[in-house]
């Protein structure tokens, strides 16, 4: 006669458990660890107290996702805590270097950004008549909606060099 299996649940709960926390290990995002958490304790827990199966599935469930939207946020938050913030979009092109890919006639003309985006350019209004040929270093300034104002490269070192002098 084959024996009730689940009489051998709790073996199921630690099996799951140890798998949660191998996944966890290598996503390090405390997601697994919070479904380890609650099988550990809502699953082997309420199995260890004589509940049926149904309830112990439904206790680890419920824990597991008390877990994810309580615990697993401020634990990300203290992780991250130090890290300055990612400049994205429009943000991150201030400051980004790039080359002149067209003439620039009037003060404007277009750019190639390192990040390989193409943009329309008009030279900041401190270089106006600057002359300008495909191939020269520029930095983006300020961003006017598609159009970037730039700045020589050369101007942006030297000012650059000029706050780390009078900084030293």
């Amino acid at each position: 006669m084959l024996p009730d299996l689940i009489q051998y649940m709790w073996i199921a709960w630690l099996v799951l458990a140890f798998l949660f926390i191998i996944i966890e290990l290598l996503t390090l995002e405390f997601t697994f660890l919070m479904l380890a958490a609650g099988s550990l304790i809502g699953g082997l827990g309420v199995n260890l107290l004589g509940g049926p199966w149904w309830l112990q599935i439904g206790i680890a469930a419920v824990i597991s996702a008390l877990l994810l939207f309580t615990i697993r946020p401020l634990l990300l938050r203290a992780l991250h805590k130090d890290q300055p913030l990612a400049r994205t979009n429009v943000d991150a092109l201030y400051g980004m270097e790039g080359r002149v890919a067209s003439p620039f006639v009037q003060d404007a003309g277009s750019v190639k950004l390192d990040n390989g985006e193409t943009w329309t350019a008009r030279l900041a209004s401190a270089f106006e008549g600057t002359p300008l040929v495909p191939g020269d270093r520029v930095v983006v300034e300020t961003v006017r909606g598609a159009t970037v104002d730039v700045i020589p490269a050369s101007a942006s070192r030297a000012a650059g060099e000029e706050r780390t002098q009078t900084h030293d």
